[in-house]
């Protein structure tokens, strides 16, 4: 009964960006499998199906038990964006189905799912932020959780891409690929501005620079995968040919932006745990770091094939190490957390497991 009433108090309140989990997991899975983990890459990919059909059953529970504590979060203008870690989870996933294990049928259906989210969500999200007449204040509105947008957008980008065969459909696959990236790209530059200035002319708190702010850096890290995936699946002949340099420019330009993020986001880190005195303990919002970390090693080892590039392959060498131990450090804290939670009595909080 106790754990019955625990699992209904962690439902309740689940964070609409729970799937962050599925797709630093995914993304951790794909970075071993490329540097010959084949092993650990598939052991990943089944702890992710396990962690995927966990969380969608919240959700659904959460749907069906707590729906108003649903909506009043999907008309949070600080929180309705998490809902679209569901879509980019889902296209992660698929992309494993291709990069990990050879299920194309899988990948097929996950990217029709994850298509439809995209389509279900995100102009909802936007639309319902729009119209909301009653809207907090600019610092309590905007974060950089909002650049999931793009993440879900390059997310299934890549998925679409990587499940293009040859012939008229293969190509009609890479244009709709192509034009997903250059919106999550347009989308980058509207929401990178709001967040800067955010950053840059309003206070900000230690406690209030979270890890949701490392997908400032995520976001251009997958558009760098998804435009060197385009780069690399398309044929150096064709109607998509001559688009090609103008794709290695743009996933040049957004690898190098990910990087010049990296030592500023580590730097705030540092000033929020060291300066600041902020206790470094697991927090849910942790897998939005993991996940900017893996995509980054991901996405460079892709742009080094793409522009062939072998020296650029030395820092997805060393990245896929940083991020099999930050997703282990997070993992064991999640466990941890998890473990205190279910035994202490303590009233339910906003979490996202």
């Amino acid at each position: 009964m106790r754990l019955m009433q625990f699992v209904l108090n962690r439902t309740r309140d689940l964070d609409p960006g729970c799937f962050a989990l599925v797709m630093a997991t995914g993304i951790v899975s794909i970075d071993a499998g490329q540097h010959g983990m084949p092993e650990l890459a598939r052991a990943l990919f089944a702890v992710n199906l396990v962690a995927f059909a966990w969380l969608l059953a919240l959700t659904a529970l959460r749907l069906l038990r707590f729906r108003r504590q649903l909506i009043a979060d999907f008309i949070a203008p600080g929180r309705a964006s998490g809902f679209l870690t569901l879509t980019a989870a889902t296209c992660v996933v698929g992309s494993q189905c291709v990069i990990v294990v050879h299920a194309p049928t899988a990948a097929s259906v996950l990217g029709i799912v994850g298509a439809s989210l995209w389509l279900g969500l995100i102009y909802p999200v936007f639309a319902v932020a729009i119209t909301r007449r009653h809207k907090p204040g600019f610092t309590h509105s905007i974060n950089g959780g909002w650049l999931v947008s793009v993440v879900a957008t390059q997310a299934l980008a890549a998925l679409a891409i990587l499940l293009a065969t040859d012939g008229d459909s293969g190509d009609g696959l890479r244009f709709a690929g192509l034009c997903l990236v250059l919106l999550g790209a347009g989308l980058y530059l509207l929401i990178i501005i709001l967040i800067v200035y955010r950053l840059m002319f309003f206070p900000l708190r230690a406690l209030e620079f979270r890890a949701p702010y490392w997908i400032d850096m995520g976001a251009l890290a997958i558009t760098t995968l998804a435009g060197s995936l385009f780069v690399l699946h398309t044929a150096p002949t064709g109607p998509l040919a001559d688009l090609v340099p103008f794709v290695k420019g743009l996933s040049l330009f957004t690898w190098a932006a990910a990087s010049a993020w990296i030592p500023l986001l580590a730097m705030l880190e540092l000033w929020r745990h060291v300066w600041r005195r902020v206790p470094l303990r697991y927090e849910p919002d942790d897998w939005d770091i993991v996940f900017p970390i893996g995509m980054y090693t991901v996405g460079s080892f892709a742009l080094a094939h793409a522009l062939d590039l072998k020296f650029l392959l030395a820092i997805p060498a060393v990245g896929v190490y940083i991020s099999l131990l930050a997703w282990a450090l997070v993992t064991v804290g999640m466990m941890m957390s998890m473990r205190h939670a279910s035994r202490a009595a303590t009233p339910p909080g906003r979490t996202r497991l």
